[in-house]
């Protein structure tokens, strides 16, 4: 169940632009429990439905805790028209549960219990580089695959130099 180490310095194996989602909520309210435990369990209920359909473009996800308040994803897409692709699918929970969000914060139901925040990016190839030191797959490396640390340059200003044969064809022409 455990991932071995790789036990070498690797890189992400990330090519053209990567599409970062870093999404989750803050607990305002401890006690409101009824409030912000249903918005804890539907990102998990998310995560597998996404896991089930590899088309819908989500390549890997990390939960992560900022504070015993704060809980987030950080989620790797394929392309951010798969991301609003899913965002707005009326067949996929996501929809149903912001529809349910969105009818108890127009009836004044939810204010200040739980917070909600999403951040997107697209991060254009060049203004990326990663480094992972015996490390199993993990974060980028764990949504594009792992390569040898070599193969993208020794130095994070050689990663970050790193083009992809499709991003060298784009230059060329």
């Amino acid at each position: 169940m455990f991932a071995k180490p790789v036990l070498k310095r690797t890189t992400a194996d990330a090519r053209g632009d990567v599409v970062v989602l870093l999404i989750g909520m803050r607990i305002n309210r401890f006690w409101a429990v009824h409030h912000w435990l249903p918005v804890a369990l539907a990102m998990p209920r998310m995560l597998r439905e996404l896991g089930k359909d590899h088309g819908r473009g989500l390549l890997g996800h990390v939960l992560l805790t900022a504070s015993p308040r704060t809980y987030y994803v950080v989620q790797y897409w394929e392309s951010k028209e798969k991301l609003y692709a899913y965002a707005h699918s009326p067949d996929m929970f996501h929809h149903k549960a912001w529809a349910v969000i969105n009818r108890k914060e127009r009836a004044g139901r939810t204010r200040g219990h739980v917070g909600l925040w999403h951040e997107a990016y697209v991060v254009p190839e060049g203004s990326y580089e990663s480094i992972y030191a015996d490390m199993p797959p993990f974060g980028l490396a764990a949504a594009h695959g792992q390569i040898p640390l070599d193969r993208r340059g020794r130095t994070a200003k050689d990663r970050f130099a790193h083009r992809s044969s499709r991003a060298q064809e784009k230059e060329t022409t």
